[in-house]
């Protein structure tokens, strides 16, 4: 059930004199029909009180009628996107070409709940807020991986963040240019990067009073082990030009610690040497436990604890061969859709 949340002050106000501005930038590339469902949700928001203006900015040579027939009557402007820039790019061009006083920047394949705009403005009007984002939802029926994912989107809630991932992101404009927009010189990891320059001027809120749906969320193994890949090429980058958390450090450290571990256990065993192989693999497995214990403890009941060790076995992996292909490769924007 979604929640709902009463405007504040500032917005009464507005109702009264002038419709706070709005832009929604969306960067774009493949195929059209989670764009479509992305629009339409921002169509079905409540936007009393605001003036809503929609940027799609797309690597797409052209986009069909449906996706113009999805924003009914809100202005919606296409920018075309050279194929070699990142998704950092896109969403600085869309930016440059708005002069709305406030930015909401989403992924192309987000559903929005109908309060999320009044929910976003109104929390983001509290005291020394920066950057707000609402809370991922499952849909009815997720297979187990999507109900992973969502429960570790949601681990921490209606609370101060150090990270908040790109996919809905409410901003003032004058924010974004204060930290010179998102970093262009990488292809993943921007988010991390982008969040943690506006955390060193105000705080980052991720709250439940409002919600989102990532229709283009992981939903099999398979296709989430070629995406982690794709997502951890960026790591080293990342780390250029900004101070990490202690708490960060860890998604760099043990996809190599606990996959390394494991196998060196492995080839050590098949040399005969099985106590030492044995006294491996337990250390590799102790932090390899502690992870899947965690979530555990935060997913619905319906997910087992083999589907977390299935999730995580396929995690780490991935995200150590995608550091590693970071080192000597130059990645290319993935689909959007």
């Amino acid at each position: 059930m979604e929640s709902s949340v009463l405007p504040s002050a500032s917005l009464t106000q507005a109702n009264i004199e002038a419709p706070v501005s709005i832009a929604f930038v969306i960067p774009h590339k493949g195929r059209e029909q989670m764009l479509v469902e992305t629009i339409e949700s921002i169509a079905g928001l409540d936007t009393n009180g605001f003036a809503v203006e929609i940027h799609i900015v797309t690597k797409n040579s052209v986009l069909s009628n449906d996706v113009y027939s999805a924003a009914k009557s809100y202005p919606l402007q296409v920018h075309l996107a050279p194929d070699d820039v990142t998704i950092s790019a896109q969403r600085n061009l869309g930016v440059a070409a708005t002069n709305a006083e406030y930015i909401a920047f989403l992924d192309a394949d987000i559903a929005l709940a109908s309060n999320w705009l009044v929910a976003m403005y109104s929390e983001l009007q509290m005291a020394d807020r920066i950057l707000v984002s609402a809370e991922q939802r499952a849909v009815t029926d997720s297979p187990k991986l999507e109900l992973i994912r969502t429960a570790l989107a949601n681990a921490e809630t209606n609370t101060e963040v150090q990270f908040l991932p790109g996919r809905n992101l409410f901003v003032a404009k004058k924010n974004v240019e204060l930290v010179q927009g998102f970093p262009e010189h990488l292809e993943t990891c921007e988010d991390y990067f982008f969040t943690q320059a506006l955390a060193q001027h105000g705080k980052l809120f991720y709250t439940g009073q409002s919600t989102y749906i990532h229709l283009g969320e992981d939903k099999a193994l398979g296709p989430m082990f070629k995406k982690e890949i794709w997502r951890g090429q960026s790591n080293i980058a990342s780390i250029a030009g900004r101070t990490i958390p202690m708490r960060e450090w860890p998604s760099f450290i043990m996809p190599f610690a606990i996959t390394l571990g494991l196998f060196v256990s492995v080839m050590v065993g098949i040399l005969n040497v099985p106590i030492l192989g044995m006294g491996i693999a337990v250390i590799a497995s102790i932090p390899f436990g502690l992870y899947c214990i965690r979530l555990y403890r935060l997913v619905p009941k319906d997910v087992s604890f083999w589907d977390i060790v299935c999730f995580y076995g396929v995690y780490f992996p991935a995200r150590m061969i995608g550091t590693l292909k970071g080192l000597f490769s130059r990645l290319r924007t993935e689909s959007h859709s």
